[in-house]
């Protein structure tokens, strides 16, 4: 114990913390609980990256915490349960509340007995999965109503001669009670809750699929999650920050992937003005290079639908165009020379000068192009763009999920040794870090991350001066597509060329040394180095760039360093990777990757008992099993019980008086 209470502010730090722990008694069995505690397992870590709106298949891999349910389920109860019984045992742990609903409604016999040997299953499951945590930690998972009853189950054995009676006579007045159902679900959110200690979600919730508004919804009732912003989860900010270009591509990229759900149903976006005005200005454009993009497994829409949803894609991404010509002016120290698009038209030749050379275009029609101007809107386009920027700016529920992404969520994070961030750590061909200019300071690595995610902060913040909050506002466009960008980190967006030029030699983007270095460790190791990322395994982990395990591409790069994680959890990259999305799990024995198979749908999931196909990839596997001890909550707790030690120690030497009337 230290013999020393080292200066003013350590008193200060005692007499606060004696406000917890009054007395000896209090502090020494805190000393206890906690030294138990970092003796205990790690808790189960959860990656995921480039969720992209896939809330059905993102949901399902959480409820099934990657697989993990299923294994558990066959290690308690092969040889003792047939499989089809297995099976349906864990579709009423994913989906309990509908499950349940099903079976009911299918049959008109008394259900007790039903009841009864499941209630006893997911006792033993629920003992399974919370047998590395503390009883308090246990109990802070139990819902309220049936917290006492669950921790009674939890810590008995229905096959201990002194307390069978006492467990069988719980259940049966379960039942009896009519608390079976809302107990059955009650305890299967308990299982969800323990099999997953931490979710970290790589960056990009948004755009694509169409529920990113309920993957959002779903975070907001779970405590252990954090985010590193993706390049489209910074579009979004953009837009809810009133950015209007960004706000021009949230509408441009939904309406691409045909997906208006998010928009109008859940975040309550009117895009009828952007219908009025799209039918009006394009009438007779057929709009053939905005068609939506719709996957092999989704329903096309009517013909006459699809029309309207192509002449809105044009619309906005003229728009759009235009936006981005007008910030490319206002903003001169973003040094971008080379995104002129709309004054390299050539209309009288139906021609595009790209690099020196002119292509012919794909596309003509531009009613609302002047080209003694090209940026300027016309005064219905400026009135549209007013009516959206109004419409964003005052959904609830996006500013809602925008404070859900700051409070959770920054631009890298370090956890146990690995450095999580979406994209890119800019570099130099040479490997070194990339030097770039934020307010005529330059920063590079971790310091860069940090004043990105501090400018990002600010759109948002009414302390700060307005000048400032408009340049960060408009900042959100230069994280999406600036070539200065960790987030973007490319020669050029070739959006206008890819909708308007059939020649893919204008489509391509140069990608950033990062990418090209990755694979090195000795880059991997100066890029650890310079996060100060510390331990005798270190890691850095990725998603952004889909990895295209069809190709044979393999995501575990550097030696083991680093792990690209973006599988593909969105429809529309199924086919090029062949998959459909990872989760890296890092348990108490070593890292493992998840490789997910495409997801039918939750209807399939809960009817028919289908379950998303995983393979399992071992990627790293320690000498030993990692304890609560060896993680950063370990070191925090040994923190704590440093200082606890030296409040025992006031307390026993007269430093500080005791109160022992606190109990």
């Amino acid at each position: 114990m230290n013999s020393t209470i080292n200066n003013n502010t350590d008193m200060r730090l005692l007499q606060l913390l004696s406000q917890t722990f009054p007395n000896s008694e209090s502090a020494s069995t805190e000393i206890i609980n906690l030294e138990a505690i970092l003796n205990l397992p790690k808790g189960t870590e959860h990656f995921v990256a480039d969720i992209h709106g896939e809330h059905e298949a993102f949901l399902h891999i959480l409820r099934n915490a990657s697989g993990n349910i299923k294994r558990k389920v066959h290690d308690l109860f092969e040889g003792s349960l047939p499989e089809n019984v297995m099976r349906d045992l864990c579709t009423l742990i994913y989906y309990p509340e509908k499950r349940l609903e099903m079976i009911e409604e299918g049959t008109d016999e008394d259900l007790s007995d039903f009841y009864a040997r499941t209630l006893l299953q997911l006792i033993q499951v629920c003992q399974s999965v919370s047998s590395k945590y503390t009883r308090s930690k246990v109990r802070k998972a139990l819902p309220p109503q049936f917290a006492y009853i669950i921790e009674e189950l939890l810590h008995e054995s229905p096959i201990d001669d002194d307390k069978e009676a006492y467990f069988q006579r719980i259940v049966e007045t379960i039942i009896e009670t009519g608390q079976v159902r809302g107990f059955i679900v009650a305890i299967c959110n308990v299982i969800h809750k323990l099999s997953i200690d931490q979710l970290h979600i790589l960056g990009d919730i948004f755009d694509r699929g169409p529920g990113a508004h309920i993957i959002m919804d779903y975070l907001l009732t779970r405590d252990n999650f954090d985010i590193q912003w993706g390049n489209h989860d910074a579009l979004w900010m953009g837009a809810a920050a009133g950015c209007d270009a960004c706000i021009a591509i949230v509408l441009r990229l939904s309406l691409r992937f045909g997906n208006m759900a998010t928009l109008e149903d859940g975040y309550g976006i009117n895009l009828l003005p952007l219908a009025t005005f799209a039918l009006e200005t394009y009438a007779d454009d057929p709009c053939q290079c905005f068609l939506p993009f719709c996957s092999p497994d989704d329903a096309a829409p009517d013909e006459k639908q699809t029309r309207l949803i192509a002449q809105m894609h044009k619309a906005i991404a003229v728009i759009q165009f235009k936006l981005e010509g007008q910030l490319i002016r206002k903003h001169p120290e973003w040094n971008i020379d080379r995104r002129g698009t709309l004054e390299n038209i050539d209309l009288s030749h139906g021609t595009y000068r790209f690099e020196g050379q002119d292509y012919p275009m794909l596309d003509t029609s531009f009613p609302t192009l002047n080209p003694d101007d090209p940026y300027s809107l016309t005064p219905e386009e400026q009135e549209l763009v007013e009516r959206l920027h109004h419409s964003f700016r005052i959904s609830e529920k996006l500013q809602k999920h925008i404070r859900c992404l700051f409070s959770h969520g920054c631009m890298y994070a370090i956890c146990n040794s690995n450095l999580l961030f979406h994209a890119s750590a800019l570099l130099n061909a040479d490997g070194s870090l990339r030097q770039v200019m934020l307010d005529g300071t330059p920063y590079q690595g971790r310091e860069l991350m940090h004043r990105i995610g501090m400018r990002m902060r600010s759109a948002f913040q009414h302390d700060t001066p307005r000048p400032q909050r408009l340049q960060a506002r408009d900042y959100f466009w230069y994280l999406w597509c600036g070539p200065d960008s960790p987030l973007f980190d490319k020669s050029r967006m070739t959006t206008f060329e890819r909708y308007f030029l059939a020649d893919p030699a204008t489509h391509h983007e140069e990608k950033g040394a990062y990418y090209q270095l990755r694979e090195d460790p000795a880059v991997c190791t100066r890029i650890l180095d310079s996060f100060g990322v510390e331990g005798e395994t270190r890691h850095i982990i990725n998603g952004h760039v889909p990895v295209h395990a069809s190709q044979g591409e393999n995501p575990i790069k550097a030696g083991g360093m680093l792990m690209v994680i973006d599988g593909g959890f969105a429809k529309a990259y199924h086919h090029t990777t062949g998959i459909a999305g990872y989760t890296l799990v890092y348990h108490s024995r070593g890292f493992q990757l998840i490789q997910h198979e495409p997801f039918t749908s939750t209807q399939d999931a809960v009817a028919k008992g289908t379950d998303i196909k995983s393979s399992t990839q071992i990627v790293e596997m320690m000498g030993r099993r990692i304890r609560v001890r060896d993680t950063d909550k370990g070191r925090q707790l040994q923190q704590q019980i440093s200082e606890l030690r030296q409040l025992l120690y006031a307390y026993q030497h007269g430093i500080i008086k005791e109160n022992n009337t606190k109990r």
